[in-house]
């Protein structure tokens, strides 16, 4: 793990065992990295519920429940299914936020959506804030990137 990366998960450690916050996950792309990056660090199991990988549009729709219409409509590289699937999986496990990746980590076209385009969505109360990334590079390099990415964005929907 690079140091931006540990830097961002000891903030979220710290912040959420300092406000008492519970945390859950629904990741496509990243196939469960956030999760990992999470409980690298002793004492996750303070804050941190649940980790749902959902790769498959099936997963999304019959674990997390999905709308159809929502991924026939945008796709499942889409803002809103990143905001669904995050919606989603704090309702499911009654966290306080939560925190969601999908995209096309490439290398081919998906979707006629270009490879390293990442969405992402993390919820903290009612409040749903989202993100477009596009990262450069192999797979491997779009995961990390969009797990950081994802990081970021849960301590951004927490400072708000």
């Amino acid at each position: 793990m690079d140091d931006s990366t540990l830097q961002a998960v000891s903030r979220i450690h710290e912040i959420f065992k300092e406000r008492r916050l519970t945390l859950s996950v629904a990741e496509s792309c990243t196939g469960g990295l956030v999760s990992h990056y999470i409980t690298v660090l002793p004492g996750a199991s303070a804050f941190f519920e649940a980790g749902v990988v959902t790769y498959s549009v099936e997963a999304k729709e019959g674990i997390l429940g999905i709308p159809h219409e929502v991924i026939s409509a945008h796709g499942v590289v889409s803002e809103e299914t990143a905001r669904s699937m995050a919606e989603a999986v704090r309702r499911l496990t009654g966290t306080a936020c939560s925190v969601s990746t999908t995209g096309n980590l490439g290398p081919q076209v998906l979707e006629d959506k270009a490879a390293g385009l990442v969405y992402m969505a993390a919820c903290a109360g009612e409040r749903t804030i989202s993100r477009e990334a596009r990262f450069k590079g192999e797979r491997w390099e779009v995961k990390k990137g969009a797990a950081l990415a994802a990081l970021r964005l849960v301590l951004e929907a927490v400072s708000a």
